[in-house]
């Protein structure tokens, strides 16, 4: 029996559009934002700051290193915000709903950047916060992985003392469902162009 949900941000709760992150980039002057900007996992310096091996302020000197000019803190933030384009009402009226019937987690690769702005904004919309919808939140900032590596589901896992097989993962990469299955999750590859709320109407809990 699923007792638990577990969510993907990007790309299942959060709308995102990774090419108006990357024009942002280019237009500060990063002539490879491109190859490092990834649609599930990042590389060279973003990967860096997703996975915690950067903090957010030397994620933005080296940024400021690599196109070779003083860029302000604040432009850089705006443009690597870029990647989130918000988060529909419906999508927030449903998660409220889920959470009075299942445990609700987050496990996201994400940084300091997204996750204290943008992020915090979006979910502030109707009034609440992300506390508000779900009872735990792992990102990769934090625990220094990046799905789909088998250490950030085990410590979803450990924080929150769930169990992997009462527990459905909702994502949009299959490398990351896949992931998640080898350690026991029941998982729904939410691909684009589909919502996760339409799995949830037609799915069996009971099993």
């Amino acid at each position: 029996m699923i007792k638990n949900l577990l969510f993907d941000l990007g790309g299942v709760v959060m709308n995102i559009r990774r090419e108006n992150c990357v024009r942002a980039f280019e237009a500060l002057g990063m002539t490879d934002a491109n190859n490092l900007l990834g649609e599930y996992e990042q590389a060279g310096v973003f990967a860096g700051v997703e996975n915690g091996s950067l903090s957010a302020a030397e994620f933005r000197d080296e940024i400021r290193r690599i196109i070779g000019r003083d860029i302000a803190d604040d432009e850089i933030d705006a443009a690597f915000c870029k990647f989130l384009t918000g988060i529909p009402e419906e999508r927030l009226k449903a998660l409220e709903d889920l959470h009075g019937r299942f445990g609700m987690y987050v496990v996201s690769n994400t940084n300091p950047i997204m996750w204290n702005s943008e992020i915090a904004r979006q979910f502030s919309k109707l009034g609440h916060d992300i506390n508000y919808y779900f009872d735990g939140t792992v990102t990769s900032f934090e625990a220094r992985a990046m799905k789909p590596d088998a250490r950030i589901f085990e410590k979803v896992v450990a924080d929150f003392g769930i169990r992997p097989d009462e527990t459905l993962f909702f994502d949009d990469s299959k490398a990351n469902c896949e992931a998640a299955e080898k350690l026991g999750f029941r998982t729904v590859h939410v691909a684009p162009g589909t919502e996760f709320m339409d799995f949830i109407k037609d799915y069996d809990f009971s099993k």
